[in-house]
């Protein structure tokens, strides 16, 4: 597509570049008579309250409204989100959107009975009801995936109370996200070209990328600086995040916030245990690296602020879109014949929106509704980064669309805790295909800096941040006090550990976890580093093995919520509820990590 100073407007793309959402409605008043159906049968299912528990025949019936329901619900919502993504300044398709979010939320609320009332039916009951009534059976892994929260559940009137306390329960966080988002100013800095520019978020890490390092520094000691003045503010807003997560554990019933946390994906509390264990066996990698950094980049002393700046001088790999389809295909041919094909319909067949147009939404996803196939936004720029991304949210369209074709819509969405499987498994063929295929050395050395940096911040640095929040989390429970000053230890002392002593931790850095928003969501950040792990594996056994490993794979992404995630995982080749597919994922670590320093000690 050519390329001007100025973006196309939304009709000035071709339509091969564009997705085509009409495969979900020909039209909006297509759409118009799914929003009618929706609001019939919410009423419909709000007429049925109070009548689950009479009978097997009644819970059914419900049962399958709600999947009638909620299809429908989906496919409202998707389309005209997508359609706003399109041009959020058209404000026909924001009129939609509002209305599918409303929508939803009455739907929700039509349908919020269902839970407590099959909650209220004894388990001998359930297992009754199931043999006898024909067609209950098809909900059985739902039922008892609710009938399993039943000891963490209270009494109506108190889930009622807690109901009502969520709001509250949210403020540390929306406090944090104002604060941090709206109140807190950044100081100027002088930039490369000696001019003041603003320090904010966004252009921190283009500042933490230049290669002059007292631009680095100088925006490093700004950024912390102005955090360090709001140092007990964000501490209290943390703390009491970290005593909310506590308080419901403890209510419900659990043994620990964390048991609570990894309870809902069923997955053990060993699989959290043996990531932090594992990767501090490998600590030794994590600082050899950092050995490496320091030395490419020539400095005495290593200091935080030198950890994002490229190492190795980035290489002209400019990757067309057409190019970068056609590379992606060659990579991901390991997967063999079934996939293939459907990569290949996903990028000829109307599924991908390729380039930024005015007023489209940035970034990339992968989405869609039950019903139709999977669609991909990207806003494809010609490098390296683009053609990894447009892997990765394909790796996530092509999960989607196995498990629907293959799972009923009660089992077809996935797990979080799997949804990055898919996505980074094609990134790592299509980093092995690179680096199979590059025959320039500079190339070669900059692609496997590319991977290293991507185990260092979604392997290492995630376990990190997954350790700390077990730490502090443990220290509330036993009612040691957690404020800005044990934070800022506990975080300083992580630092020392998982860098080295190659690495000078310098004090500023001691307040970084006042500026991750994600310990506002407990124990959420494992699941990005035992993704990529489980999918370094993966990718390894069906490059190893070939076809067995890619059939044991393609059940996995036919799965959905058919049975649980580490079941899934297990059956497709990856226990992770053992150390060794993160051993096996930093095997490939330390692969590339020792061709760096040969390539390194040869140059």
């Amino acid at each position: 597509m050519n390329k001007s100073k100025t973006l196309p407007k939304r009709s000035d793309v071709p339509a091969e570049y564009k997705w085509r959402l009409e495969d979900i409605y020909p039209s909006d008043s297509d759409w118009e008579k799914d929003v009618q159906k929706a609001k019939q049968l919410a009423d419909q299912i709000a007429g049925m309250k109070g009548k689950l528990g009479q009978s097997g025949e009644e819970l059914l019936a419900a049962l399958k409204l709600q999947d009638e329901l909620l299809a429908t619900l989906d496919q409202v919502y998707v389309y005209a989100r997508m359609r706003r993504d399109e041009d959020n300044a058209n404000s026909t398709y924001q009129g939609l959107t509002d209305r599918a979010t409303s929508l939803s939320t009455q739907a929700y609320g039509a349908i919020s009975y269902i839970q407590p009332e099959i909650l209220a039916i004894s388990t001998e009951v359930m297992e009754k009801w199931i043999q006898e009534v024909s067609g209950l059976d098809h909900y059985r892994i739902l039922l008892e995936e609710i009938m399993r929260f039943k000891p963490h559940t209270l009494s109506s009137e108190e889930e009622a109370l807690l109901a009502n306390m969520s709001e509250l329960a949210s403020s540390p966080s929306k406090i944090y996200g104002m604060l941090a988002n709206a109140d807190m100013k950044f100081p100027m800095i002088t930039d490369e070209n000696g001019e003041e520019v603003e320090l904010t978020k966004g252009r921190y890490t283009q500042f933490m990328e230049s290669k002059d390092r007292r631009v680095r520094k100088e925006a490093f000691d700004a950024l912390y600086e102005t955090y360090g003045k709001f140092r007990n503010t964000i501490a209290a807003s943390l703390t009491s995040a970290i005593k909310g997560d506590v308080f419901y554990a403890r209510t419900r019933k659990y043994p620990s916030a964390l048991y609570a946390a990894l309870f809902a994906d069923n997955v053990d509390l060993s699989v959290y245990d043996n990531l932090i264990a594992t990767i501090h066996e490998h600590l030794p990698l994590m600082h050899r690296y950092i050995a490496l950094r320091k030395k490419l980049l020539g400095v005495d002393e290593l200091h935080m602020y030198d950890l994002y700046v490229p190492i190795v001088p980035e290489v002209d790999m400019k990757i067309p879109y057409d190019q970068a389809v056609s590379t992606i295909k060659e990579a991901l041919h390991p997967l063999g014949e079934e996939y293939g094909r459907v990569l290949a319909e996903g990028f000829s067949n109307g599924w991908i929106d390729v380039y930024e147009n005015e007023g489209k939404t940035s970034g990339a996803y992968s989405w869609g509704a039950y019903s139709t196939h999977p669609f991909v936004l990207m806003n494809y720029q010609d490098n390296v980064n683009n053609m990894f991304t447009l892997a990765h949210e394909m790796g996530h369209a092509l999960h989607s669309y196995h498990s629907n074709h293959a799972q009923p819509y009660t089992y077809a969405d996935y797990k979080i805790f799997v949804a990055e499987v898919a996505s980074t498994l094609n990134e790592a063929l299509l980093m092995h295909h690179l680096l199979e295929t590059t025959t320039d050395k500079q190339e070669r050395m900059y692609l496997i800096n590319y991977y290293l940096e991507q185990f260092r911040g979604t392997v290492f640095r995630q376990t990190m941040f997954a350790e700390f929040e077990k730490i502090v989390h443990e220290k509330e429970e036993k009612g040691e006090p957690l404020t800005a000053d044990s934070l800022s230890e506990i975080y300083r002392e992580l630092n020392v550990a998982y860098h080295g002593p190659d690495m000078v931790v310098d004090s500023q850095v001691d307040m970084e976890w006042a500026r991750i928003p994600h310990f506002y969501r407990n124990f959420y950040v494992y699941k990005y580093a035992t993704g990529f792990s489980a999918a370094t594996s993966l990718a390894k056994q069906i490059l190893e093995e070939g076809q067995p490993a890619v059939d044991r794979y393609l059940d996995f992404l036919k799965g959905g919520s058919s049975d649980y995630p580490l079941n899934l995982l297990k059956n497709a080749g990856v226990d992770m509820t053992s150390p060794e597919p993160i051993r096996e994922g930093l095997a490939v670590f330390k692969e590339l990590l020792d061709e760096m320093e040969q390539l390194v000690t040869n140059s």
